[in-house]
């Protein structure tokens, strides 16, 4: 029973190979005689076979003319994709530079803001020191003599001025460091660092404060090496 089933399973796919290959074989035949008549009928058209190949060198003729300006299109088109990106370059340089601009405007809004914070701190100051009652206000130096606050104030003013001038680019450390050590072998000087290193040991390591109370630190040490007394 299963070879029979078998048996007619294998007649039925050769039966439709056969019809495959005879229809396959139908189409191609009909294709060619197809192909040819229509063939024949654009030559008969075109007056004859000949003329239709003195046409057809014609139209090669025209397609290299063709070929030339697609040539010409292609160069002009990449030509223009060149000025394309040239353009692009220099909006990018445009676009870099103004943002530059923007930056030293914003550094600029900056340094004018710390130098109006900074007039408001020396007036504030003057004024404590001028007056007792007002320096009392602030309390820095609790239990000092009036003079003695006023030398602090007078002091703290011009630290803040080294640090200003420094944070700004306009003295390098090691100028810096020169000064420092001038400044510190003042008694007046060494009592206000004295009095005021607890509130700048505090400060970041990579601030401009911190690296100008680094440099005064090391000034001192210098100082003390070479013998200067500790201020009582």
């Amino acid at each position: 029973m299963e070879d029979q089933s078998l048996s007619r399973s294998l007649l039925r796919i050769f039966l439709w190979g056969v019809a495959g290959v005879t229809c396959a074989a139908i189409v191609g035949v009909a294709s060619v005689m197809i192909s040819g008549w229509l063939l024949s009928g654009v030559e008969n058209a075109n007056g004859g076979r000949r003329a239709a190949a003195e046409r057809s060198a014609i139209g090669d003729y025209f397609g290299g003319v063709s070929a030339v300006f697609s040539g010409m299109a292609l160069l002009l088109l990449v030509i223009t994709l060149l000025f394309q990106q040239r353009e692009l370059r220099l909006q990018r340089q445009e676009l870099s530079l103004q943002r530059q601009e923007l930056v030293s405007s914003r550094d600029e809004l900056r340094r004018s803001a710390q130098a109006d914070m900074r007039g408001l701190h020396v007036q504030l100051t003057q004024m404590a020191m001028n007056d007792p009652v007002l320096a009392d206000v602030w309390n820095d130096y609790p239990g000092e003599p009036t003079e003695v606050v006023r030398q602090h104030l007078f002091a703290n003013l011009v630290f803040g001025h080294y640090l200003l001038f420094y944070s700004w680019g306009g003295s390098t450390e090691a100028e810096v460091l020169q000064y420092a050590r001038t400044l510190v072998r003042s008694p007046a000087f060494h009592r206000y660092w004295e009095a005021s290193r607890g509130a700048k040991e505090g400060l970041p390591a990579d601030s401009d404060e911190g690296r100008l109370f680094r440099l005064f630190e090391q000034a001192i040490r210098e100082a003390r090496a070479e013998g200067m007394p500790t201020p009582p």
